[in-house]
């Protein structure tokens, strides 16, 4: 903990960091206060209790950083924007004219953005009418055409407000914005969360209630390990001579990170594991008998308490778990860039074989960390099996968000600090 503080103390005495974190605290009194901004005709009663009653919604409404289930007017937070970005991410895989803009700097990354923030438009209104759609059919919205044009609209200007907000953070605050933005929704949930469980204390055997909290510590310690381990492959550069001057000599590491796709799969898999459920509760509302039996029988398998919901969550967390570490690390272009600058790992010749070498690697640490995300992701059903506690404090992908917006922020705040130092320094 002392650890942990001591940067953000050291940045309160230093002027220029102290303004971006009452900066960054301004922006979430801003987006808190327009959580609690409701659009009009919805039965807020019914609403709750549906949110208590499905989990699935319960997990898009971590991501929408509590939004979702008061229903705001930033109802549907930044999911709409992280899809838009998942989408380019794999639309550079087919056109490699946005491969190379991603390539060009601080030019091509703000294209890049501009491209998110397009693409995020028609998202945030396809969801905005699908979400609508869903609580229409539980008798939760007034099915007025004008009440549901005027909530679409509102809901896509609020993503973008909140896609605005984040930019802002990134630009003059601490930290990346959209993953503040989460963490501040999530962290905001904390509490009410936190109260429900201790409410049902006394109901609870002592047993499982010492069980569920040794499962909360062990979730934060294995995602604090998980986030700081790396695998270090040591790096040679060949000695050469210019003039009288010998360069090169020197021994290196290239850290590769044992969780390198972070909760990008987990998004990932949400997005395709709610698709069953959410068309089986729509469909169970037809006339026709056979497609509504049908219909059922979907929603019924993918519950999320059932072993069949969970394993294919689980598949599909391990398998993108793969996919974004192969899009985000290239070890051809790793290696090529060792060859260029003289650089090679020992007992391995350049070029291909040191590709191949990275890649072995990479597959075998990756293993361990898809397993680890995958058993985060369905953590909440085991908890509740273990323990029997229906209601938690502790979610683990809230938890894996959390834990590692701040360590990535801790960190941020001491290579700045380092940074201003050395500038005082010289």
């Amino acid at each position: 903990m002392k650890k942990i503080l001591s940067p953000l103390i050291a940045a309160f005495k230093t002027p220029q960091l102290r303004k971006k974190i009452l900066f960054t605290g301004f922006i979430f009194f801003v987006f808190r206060l327009a959580t609690h901004i409701g659009l009009p005709g919805v039965d807020r009663q019914a609403l709750k209790s549906f949110f208590a009653s499905n989990q699935l919604l319960g997990l898009l409404d971590v991501f929408s950083g509590g939004t979702l289930a008061n229903f705001s007017i930033m109802a549907l937070g930044l999911n709409p924007y992280i899809n838009a970005s998942i989408v380019l991410q794999l639309l550079m895989l087919i056109f490699p004219k946005l491969e190379e803009l991603s390539r060009e700097g601080e030019f091509g990354r703000e294209r890049i953005n501009i491209y998110s923030r397009l693409l995020t438009l028609p998202l945030a209104v396809v969801q905005g009418i699908g979400m609508l759609f869903l609580l229409k059919n539980q008798g939760i919205l007034t099915a007025v055409p004008l009440v549901m044009v005027t909530s679409v609209i509102t809901m896509t200007a609020g993503t973008m407000l909140l896609v605005w907000l984040g930019e802002l953070i990134t630009r003059y605050g601490l930290g990346n914005g959209t993953s503040m933005l989460i963490f501040a929704g999530i962290v905001g949930r904390y509490p009410i969360s936190f109260l429900q469980t201790t409410s049902i204390i006394e109901s609870i055997e002592f047993s499982s209630l010492l069980t569920f909290i040794l499962m909360a510590l062990g979730v934060v310690a294995g995602i604090i390990f998980v986030n700081e381990a790396v695998r270090q492959v040591p790096i040679n550069y060949s000695r050469r001579v210019a003039g009288r001057k010998m360069y090169g000599g020197q021994t290196t590491y290239l850290p590769l990170k044992l969780n390198q796709a972070g909760v990008i799969p987990i998004i990932f898999a949400v997005s395709l594991v709610l698709i069953p459920s959410m068309l089986g509760r729509y469909l169970e509302q037809l006339p026709n008998p056979t497609l509504a039996a049908i219909a059922g029988f979907v929603s019924r398998a993918f519950d999320p308490n059932g072993w069949v919901y969970n394993l294919i969550y689980f598949i599909l967390v391990v398998g993108f778990t793969y996919f974004y570490t192969a899009v985000t690390f290239n070890p051809q272009k790793i290696a090529d860039e060792l060859k260029t600058h003289g650089g090679f790992i020992p007992g391995i010749r350049p070029g291909e074989s040191t590709a191949a070498y990275l890649s072995q690697i990479i597959n075998r640490i990756t293993l361990f960390g898809a397993f680890f995300l995958g058993i985060i992701a369905i953590l909440p059903t085991m908890a509740r099996a273990l323990t029997g506690v229906t209601t938690m404090a502790v979610g683990g992908t809230g938890i894996l968000i959390v834990v590692s917006v701040v360590l990535e922020t801790v960190k941020s705040l001491e290579s700045q600090l380092v940074m201003r130092n050395y500038d005082n320094f010289l």
